[in-house]
């Protein structure tokens, strides 16, 4: 079952390309990212889910009752299912490494499996995170690479709150990197670039 918990795209890695895992913003789907990907890693396997949960249409990973106010019961049930899922996409190419690309409500579902298990994620994009709780001590995270972007004016994602997630994954040992960018929630091609550089290294 987990294999097939969510719609979501799939292609299969080419030789030793990595696997990337993508997880869009609330209102996107399967296809936000995968182009990205394609253009920064062209063999790389992607993986691509939709999120589940309907919000008044708009696609999301888990349910929340306000801006930036989650369900934390829905989140860790649906963590869960997460976490089995990208396990079950993870057995199906041993050796091979993985990556995971998230941004806003993707990035927040892609933190949330890794403070579980980080194990399953080699190297992490986390887009414009919000991560309004302060997660459990993970020594998981030590020396894994994650890059954290944000925009320094993002009303969504305020800079203290990345800030925040920034100084767990610190302490916890986590390679982290961040990239901030002077506007919004929106995703300029600096931090494309930024993105690309990172997933490529």
């Amino acid at each position: 079952m987990s294999l097939t918990s969510y719609q979501h795209l799939y292609r299969a890695p080419e030789g030793a390309a990595p696997l990337v895992f993508t997880f869009h913003g609330t209102g996107g789907d399967e296809h936000q990212f995968p182009g990205l990907v394609q253009q920064i890693l062209p063999g790389a396997g992607i993986v691509s889910p939709r999120g589940d949960v309907s919000e008044y249409g708009a696609n999301r990973f888990f349910k929340r009752t306000g801006e930036g106010v989650y369900d934390m019961a829905d989140l860790a049930a649906r963590t869960k299912t997460m976490a089995a899922f990208i396990r079950a996409q993870r057995d199906r190419h041993p050796g091979v490494p993985v990556y995971a690309l998230g941004y806003s409500n993707g990035a927040n579902i892609l933190a949330s499996v890794m403070f579980e298990a980080p194990d399953l994620i080699d190297r992490a994009v986390l887009m414009h995170p919000l991560i309004p709780w302060t997660p459990a001590d993970q020594a998981g995270f030590k020396d894994r690479p994650i890059l954290v972007t944000a925009g320094e004016r993002d009303p969504i994602c305020p800079l203290p709150g990345t800030r925040a997630l920034v100084a767990y994954l610190e302490k916890q040992g986590a390679a982290v990197e961040t990239v901030l960018h002077p506007g919004g929630h929106e995703v300029p091609a600096s931090e494309i670039e930024a993105i690309a550089r990172f997933i490529k290294s």
